[in-house]
């Protein structure tokens, strides 16, 4: 098959076992449920988006493996090039879906943050890893998957280790290794897009240490295994959503919790399972693929912030020219994170599987603008769209149809466009920068806190202090010394 229609994929997802919940119900078809519809129809607009002639070249690639054209979410990343195509397709499908799509973004992540470090494990200890996960891949990209990424545990009290917390289950572990495969079970939590994929890719969500191998694993499942519980999250506008009215657009975005009780992973998709030594390194991996990328994601929302804010002020009858300083602001804070991701992936480097890696503390130097600057964003296009787009300054799409008085309200909105549009706009703006569209700015990918440890880990100090001494010509050798015990 190689490539899919968006119509080839929604099929295939009627076709699951239902195993996904929210609000306490079972969802019998995540395609035609309110809940998730709105996930499953843009990730089918990516798959569409990818037979479209004008934007085939983003959303697909020539196949390292196959050399055949293929989903790019798909694909082993081998070249800048090929990390420069993700960023560019996120950007673009941002665009389109306003928010982060989990499943042809966080699996396809995984599966090529694995690809070195199966390599690396083989090379070692003699096992077949990577040659189980070059066929898993041939076989993803054969099928057009979609794949999630579940990588966060839910950890438990953090100054516990894995090993030790009263509830085994907050870390994903194995709980028996068998002759033709592994039982896992435990909790991967917050984890983007599962309602939309057809697989689930997962792998430690930090390094673990002698004695602590059960939970050193990484392996691939379909999402609809026996065992697998899907638990959907809400955010403030979920209801509105679903209801199918203005008050928000239909949202790609859905996190979930996934709970793994004794679920058989046969041998062939299984990538770790022990090796402690090599379990931080997945993490390590994926964090600078992800976090140089995520640029290109919220300058993507960015680009549509900047037009929305526009819209508003030409909906309030106001001209562009009275805001051009603020939107100019805005788009230089989509252009930073934008350009510094596109610059941590030309200063990457290729690992000798043939995966390509972007160099890490550009990345992660992203992730932490990308926590602060689209906040910014967000508090401009606010300002520049007036009040009505703050929230509960407007009446609800039910009261705006009203027959008793919803022709008043929306006589009330009318300005620059109909009351309609305007409203539709306001929401959209709201939805923006204050509801369920901000995407993991903050947290998504992990904390600004842990990146600015990975920058300040990363960064050579003393030899910023040796190049000052030999500009400046100086004779002291400038170290710190110890502090004095008292």
């Amino acid at each position: 098959m190689a490539l899919k229609s968006g119509a080839q994929y929604l099929e295939e997802m009627k076709a699951m076992r239902p195993n996904v919940y929210k609000y306490g119900k079972l969802i019998e078809d995540v395609t035609t449920d309110p809940a998730t519809k709105g996930t499953l129809m843009n990730t089918a607009a990516w798959y569409d988006m990818s037979l479209d002639p004008e934007k085939q070249d983003l959303y697909t690639t020539i196949s390292y493996l196959s050399g055949e054209r293929a989903h790019r979410w798909t694909t082993v990343m081998a070249t800048a090039d090929d990390v420069i195509g993700d960023a560019k397709m996120k950007r673009d499908g941002y665009r389109v879906c306003g928010s982060c799509m989990g499943p042809v973004c966080a699996g396809w992540g995984i599966m090529n943050a694995l690809w070195g470090v199966t390599y690396d494990m083989d090379a070692e200890y003699g096992t077949d890893y990577h040659e189980r996960l070059k066929k898993f891949a041939a076989m993803a990209e054969e099928k057009a998957l979609a794949m999630c990424g579940a990588i966060t545990d839910a950890k438990g009290n953090r100054k516990v280790k894995a090993g030790m917390q009263p509830n085994p289950n907050v870390f994903l572990h194995v709980d028996e290794t068998r002759e033709d495969g592994i039982v896992v079970s435990g909790f991967k939590i917050q984890i983007c897009g599962t309602a939309a994929a057809q697989w689930i890719m997962a792998m430690p969500t930090q390094g673990f240490k002698e004695g602590e191998e059960k939970f050193a694993v990484a392996f691939a499942t379909p999402k609809d295994a026996e065992g697998i519980t899907i638990v959907e999250t809400t955010r403030p506008s979920d209801n509105k959503v679903e209801a199918g009215n203005w008050d928000a657009p239909v949202s790609g975005t859905t996190q979930a919790f996934i709970l793994f009780d004794k679920v058989f992973v046969p041998k062939e998709y299984v990538f770790m399972n022990g090796e402690t030594k090599y379990s931080g390194r997945p993490i390590g991996n994926f964090s600078s693929i992800y976090r140089s990328a995520i640029g290109a994601c919220v300058a993507g929302q960015g680009d549509v912030m900047i037009g929305a804010a526009i819209a508003m002020a030409r909906a309030n009858g106001l001209q562009q020219k009275a805001f051009q300083d603020k939107l100019t602001d805005m788009a230089i804070r989509n252009e930073t994170t934008y350009g510094l991701g596109i610059g941590a992936i030309a200063m990457g480097r290729q690992h000798k599987s043939g995966a390509f890696y972007p160099n890490a503390i550009l990345a992660h130097t992203n992730k932490y603008l990308v926590g602060t600057l689209p906040t910014e964003t967000k508090r401009l296009a606010q300002e520049i769209a007036g009040g009505i787009c703050e929230t509960g300054c407007m009446p609800s799409y039910e009261d705006m149809t009203s027959p008793i008085y919803g022709k008043e309200l929306i006589a009330a909105m009318e300005a620059g466009v109909s009351g309609e549009d305007r409203y539709k706009m306001a929401r959209l703006v709201e939805w923006l920068t204050v509801g369920a569209g901000i995407p993991g700015c903050m947290h998504g990918g992990g904390s600004p806190d842990t990146a600015k440890a990975v920058v300040k880990a990363m960064t050579k100090w003393e030899d910023y202090v040796d190049y000052a001494k030999s500009l400046a010509g100086t004779e002291a050798d400038f170290k710190e010394e110890p502090p004095v015990k008292k």
